[in-house]
């Protein structure tokens, strides 16, 4: 177990059904880092939040010197700076942006997908918004079913019918989560992780998707348990695995069968975020955009992902020349490679996310603010 104990005691602040509480925690888990979970409660901690980190988000982390920590990418970035033993992040440069990469992909495209199966469905919406009513609205002076309807509306207006997903646009969401699965089903029916028989940032990553929403939902866990089963082993593994106990180092190269993953993110996730940096760029607060076959109308502005793009073009650019070769060769044949560049001018905020993982300028999206 890591010595950790300078900034012990650590309390992860979240919901125990939340896609990014979820992802913090099984990171913190494989990383074997002692923490405490604590179920945020709202309007109750929204105040606190904003003064600590910024932004209400959640997960936020607590140090124990005092500190706190939002934004899961940055503070595992810093845990794995801070604690570089039997770290996440493989020695590879390659393999460390090709895991960069899936966690950004996993974090900002499949949330819509997540948050479609959990609260469109009536089933998902029934049983997650009874629990959240439960849960993060328990000091909320209202009846449980008003709570209910409160949450449920939110989470809709925010980040589903509120964010692009029209009714004509559900049927190829769904056909992208089932085509993700069959990839991921190719990938975990042969080795227990993304990159071997060890643990990457890449597995920690899709957890935030998988973990809380996909493999809990009744709706898309059905799909898992009949499509998919490696995968659902998968999510387990993760949880219940310590990065210590694995093999010391990661396959070599890059996986054939993580082909078919890069041709999506080329196909769908970089040409939204283009489209994305152009609504920023001309003032649109919503803008409407076709990838993957799937017409997102109404979708919301994101000045964070707009960093996120900012930050995977810097990354590479601290690659080592050879490096930087055969990634652009991969990612050219996986149709990725000029959608990470264009715009070439990025509409960023003067220092935009300078300070995190302890304060943030902007949440994920422009939603329920």
């Amino acid at each position: 177990m890591l010595d950790t104990s300078s900034i012990q005691p650590i309390t992860v602040h979240g919901s125990n059904i939340s896609y990014f509480t979820g992802k913090i925690e099984n990171y913190f888990r494989v990383r074997e880092i002692r923490y405490t979970f604590r179920s945020m409660s709202f309007p109750s901690d929204e105040r606190r939040l904003k003064s600590f980190v910024g932004v209400m988000q959640m997960p936020a982390v607590e140090l124990g010197d005092g500190r706190w920590m939002t934004d899961t990418t940055k503070t595992i970035e810093w845990f794995e700076s801070q604690y570089p033993e039997n770290r996440i992040t493989p020695d590879d440069p390659v393999q460390a942006y090709l895991c960069a990469l899936l966690e950004d992909w996993a974090d900002e495209w499949w949330w819509r997908p997540a948050m479609h199966y959990r609260w469109h469905y009536p089933q998902g919406a029934a049983l997650q918004g009874r629990h959240l009513a439960e849960e993060v609205l328990r000091d909320l002076p209202l009846p449980l079913a008003l709570r209910r309807f409160l949450i449920t509306r939110r989470q809709r207006g925010g980040y589903t019918t509120g964010d692009g997903i029209t009714p004509q646009a559900v049927p190829g969401i769904e056909a992208m989560f089932k085509r993700l699965l069959d990839h991921l089903e190719a990938i975990f029916s042969k080795r227990p992780f993304v990159f071997g028989t060890r643990p990457s940032l890449a597995d920690v990553g899709l957890s935030g998707p998988f973990f809380r929403h996909f493999a809990l939902d009744p709706v898309p866990l059905e799909i898992i348990r009949q499509r998919a089963p490696s995968v659902l082993e998968w999510v387990s593994r993760l949880w219940n695995t310590r990065i210590r106990n694995c093999e010391v180092h990661w396959d070599t190269g890059i996986p054939d069968d993580l082909g078919p993953l890069f041709d999506d993110i080329g196909s769908t996730y970089l040409p939204y975020l283009r489209a994305n940096s152009r609504a920023v760029a001309s003032g649109s607060d919503r803008f409407d955009v076709e990838v993957g076959g799937v017409s997102y109308l109404g979708a919301r502005h994101s000045r964070y992902r707009i960093w996120c793009l900012q930050e995977l073009r810097n990354k590479f650019e601290m690659l080592p020349e050879e490096s930087k070769q055969t990634l652009k060769e991969f990612l050219q044949r996986h149709d990725c490679w000029e959608s990470l560049w264009l715009p070439r001018d990025l509409p960023l905020l003067p220092s935009q996310e300078a300070r995190l993982p302890f304060f943030a300028d902007s949440k994920m999206i422009a939603a329920n603010s």
